[in-house]
């Protein structure tokens, strides 16, 4: 199967500009062929004109192969925008038909899909990924494909494990989407619209709070004591958000340092498993050189521990830290943010 296509392509791909010339003039129609031929100098119209009279049975790539090339000439020279996609769509609907004509603009543009695609940004990136877990990974990764960078690699984020790495091949070998899986995107982002309607909006309001607080100038702990008169539980939620595992990878190495002193080795051996590397990196450094080593030798003798046991020593240790930021002994960097010295 792959032989008749690459053929073609190759066939397509050698054409000469004359020849190009004239499949474009034969698919424009008479009249407008006409008006063309009439601008062309007596030397140039013979010449296309008798490569018009000797061609038929013309191919179908050789004709997308030729429209597409003028059109991408003439965006490259044109200080013109040029027509409009739905003006392009009908004139070469009746020069190409229907299919031929979607498959020449979707050369040219490849961005049909992506105003639909676009007004998923307002969807939550655990949401879309649930909508397309089941689907093949070819469509994940075509999906992925046509998302914003940034969203896509939440999306990814909140994809199972097993599998991603397929995902994100795949996304590297796309070159072409043919028509086929053009077609069935659509009918993805499709289906996810229709239900993006019904979808309440999703916001993370604790994390949001916190972000705010971390940001707000002034003290912000007078902020969080009056906010825990008026709901004490939500007030947890809050500072459980502010004081977060990751937040000790942007610390100074004196602040870890500090901490380091307060926690025990072997909690931090527990808290560490699975961290980010980071995390891991920040409270290493920090560490004189014999310690670290030590350090990591305990980490491999504790072997592996649950998940629950992990965070449970997170917490542990990002109340100690909580504690010795409320009594002014280390000043913590809650968000990422440009330093000066």
């Amino acid at each position: 199967m792959s032989k008749p296509n690459n053929s073609a392509d190759s066939a397509a791909s050698t054409l000469t500009p004359v020849e190009r010339a004239a499949i474009v003039l034969l698919s424009m129609g008479e009249e407008p062929a006409a008006a063309v031929l009439r601008c062309l100098a007596r030397e140039e119209l013979l010449e296309v004109t008798q490569v018009m009279s000797r061609m038929s049975g013309i191919k179908v790539e050789s004709v997308k192969h030729a429209i597409q090339r003028f059109f991408d000439e003439y965006r490259e020279q044109s200080g013109v925008h040029g027509a409009s996609r739905s003006y392009l769509k009908r004139s070469l609907d009746l020069a190409l038909g229907s299919d031929i004509a979607s498959s020449v603009l979707n050369n040219i543009y490849g961005d049909a899909i992506r105003p639909k695609m676009a007004r998923l940004q307002w969807a939550s990136p655990k949401w879309i990924a649930d909508r397309i877990a089941g689907e093949h990974v070819r469509m994940q990764a075509v999906f992925l494909a046509f998302l914003p960078p940034a969203m896509a690699s939440e999306v990814m984020h909140a994809l199972p494990n097993e599998g991603r790495d397929l995902v994100l091949l795949n996304i590297a070998r796309l070159n072409e989407v043919d028509s086929e899986l053009l077609v069935e995107l659509e009918e993805v982002v499709g289906r996810c619209l229709e239900s993006l309607g019904a979808q309440s909006a999703s916001v993370e309001g604790v994390r949001q709070a916190a972000d705010i607080l971390n940001r707000l100038p002034g003290s912000r702990q007078q902020m969080v004591e009056l906010l825990r008169a008026r709901d004490p539980e939500v007030v947890s939620g809050i500072e459980a958000s502010m004081y977060d595992f990751f937040i000790l990878s942007r610390q100074s190495d004196t602040v870890i340092t500090r901490i380091i002193e307060d926690i025990p080795l072997d909690q931090w051996a527990i808290a560490l498993k699975g961290a980010e590397p980071a995390v891991r990196s920040a409270v290493l450094q920090a560490m004189p050189r014999r310690q670290a080593q030590s350090f990591e030798e305990l980490m491999r003798r504790t072997g592996p521990v649950p998940l629950s046991r992990v965070e449970q020593m997170r917490q542990e240790i990002m109340a100690q830290v909580k504690a010795l930021a409320d009594a002014g002994e280390i000043e913590i960097q809650l968000f990422a943010e440009a330093v000066v010295e």
